[in-house]
């Protein structure tokens, strides 16, 4: 995999945004493969599809790129609020790539995608209306925070300029695909919550006290529940039940 984008595709554009999305989706469709099947080789999308930029003509998933320089941080811009909360229920919703690069060298640094299982409304936030003033007075976009999805939904195709092996991206990409069977966006925001305060523990062994220590944070997060600690039970049981997690004696758990 070659980590330089193309500077010669960019030649006819004067807008510096069109200049970078040419140069990385020429690079995508050139580099990339399908974290699905493991296809070499991703398609774009000839008449700009509304939702997606590229397709595997194996396995049909589709994906949209997004692409900054330098460093992610964390969140991602994105477009129209209420188009992206209608989307999180779409059969079509794509998965996402995300792409950063050096301004200099034009290089790519990183290269991630995020199942689109992972989205729920709980990781959109609303930006504030566009002033009176504006050419588009009232439009409302908004973010994607990157800080709200779980390391397990973050997967590196390329992390650091290092490229990851093909097989490990697939098996990271499959760990996962259990969530696609949750088509209830409350249920899985809750998996996806209890996913990822079993992350920040920072051990791959763990007991219910040191995940119960979140329970104040789930408890802003979920306002309506009453029984956080009976949910963040219920929650490890689904995990261990989807090979997530593993039980190791009573009230310990182990990363899979």
């Amino acid at each position: 995999m070659k980590l330089l984008l193309d500077k010669s595709l960019a030649q006819n554009y004067t807008s510096k945004a069109q200049q970078a999305r040419v140069m990385t989706e020429g690079w995508l469709g050139k580099n990339a493969f399908c974290p699905n099947c493991g296809n070499s080789t991703l398609t774009r999308y000839v008449n700009n599809k509304p939702v997606a930029d590229f397709f595997c003509k194996n396995c049909q998933e589709d994906y949209e790129l997004k692409s900054k320089k330098n460093t992610l941080g964390k969140k991602i811009v994105d477009g129209a609020y209420k188009t992206m909360i209608a989307r999180l229920q779409s059969p079509d919703n794509p998965n996402l790539f995300l792409l950063t690069y050096k301004p200099i060298s034009y290089e790519v640094s990183n290269l991630l995608v995020i199942p689109k299982r992972f989205f729920v409304s709980e990781i959109i936030e609303k930006r504030k209306p566009l002033a009176d003033s504006a050419r588009r007075a009232g439009w409302t976009g908004c973010n994607i925070l990157l800080r709200s999805i779980p390391s397990s939904g973050k997967i590196f195709l390329v992390k650091n300029k290092q490229v990851e092996p093909t097989a490990s991206v697939m098996k990271k990409w499959k760990r996962t695909l259990f969530l696609g069977e949750e088509r209830e966006q409350s249920a899985k925001g809750w998996l996806l919550d209890v996913m990822r305060f079993v992350e920040e523990i920072g051990k791959r062994e763990f007991s219910l006290s040191d995940i119960y220590s979140f329970e104040d944070n789930l408890s802003l997060l979920h306002p309506g529940n009453k029984h956080i600690r009976d949910k963040i039970r219920q929650q490890l049981q689904v995990l261990r039940d989807k090979g997530y997690l593993e039980f190791v004696s009573r009230g310990n758990y182990r990363i899979t």
